[in-house]
C-alpha cells in the first residue's frame, strides 16, 4: 500500500496533511475528545509502522484522521497501540 502523505516522490507537508484531515473530518459525527485524540497520536508517534509522521503503514490511514474517529482503533494485528 502506499503512503497516503507522498505523491510523484514528495512527502506532503504536516500542515497539508492536517488541512486535508480537517476538511474530511468535518463530515464525520463520532468524533472523540481532543484528550483522547492527542493519546491516540502520541500512541502512533512511537508506532515503527508510522511513515512520515502521518501515515500507518499498516492500514494506509492518516493517523491524525484515524485517531479522532471514535469507531476506529489501532490496526496492528498483535499489538493494539489503542
Amino acid at each position: 500500500m502506499s503512503c497516503k502523505g507522498c505523491y510523484a516522490d514528495n512527502v506532503m507537508s504536516i500542515h497539508d496533511v492536517k488541512l486535508l484531515v480537517e476538511e474530511q473530518l468535518a463530515l464525520e459525527t463520532d468524533l472523540v475528545d481532543d484528550a483522547f485524540y492527542k493519546e491516540r497520536v502520541a500512541s502512533c508517534m512511537t508506532c515503527p509502522s508510522l511513515l512520515n509522521q502521518t501515515t500507518c503503514s499498516l492500514c494506509g490511514c492518516f493517523i491524525h484522521f484515524r485517531a479522532k474517529i471514535a469507531y476506529k482503533h489501532c490496526p496492528h494485528p498483535t499489538d493494539f497501540k489503542w
